[in-house]
């Protein structure tokens, strides 16, 4: 299971995230906000409040999370 260790919020929708074997990413997450629960996400004030959840992923208040194992995923296909 990957684990994320360090997360920072970017412009325009994007996060660098660090796993636990200090590989990093940039990762842009706008295509995966839209209606429901992501919504809030596009405030970037909000956005901008992402944190490691004790999974190893990333949440934010209202629930809205990302696996890290996906993370890895999509970092991978860039």
């Amino acid at each position: 299971m990957e684990a994320i260790i360090d997360v920072k919020a970017l412009d325009n929708f994007n996060i660098w995230i660090r796993f636990a074997d200090n590989t990093d990413a940039v990762i842009n997450l706008r295509p995966y906000i839209s209606d429901g629960i992501s919504t809030k996400l596009l405030d970037m004030n909000y956005f901008k409040q992402v944190s490691i959840d004790e999974f190893g992923g990333i949440t934010w208040d209202n629930g809205f999370d990302f696996c890290p194992n996906y993370l890895r995923e999509i970092s991978n296909n860039k």
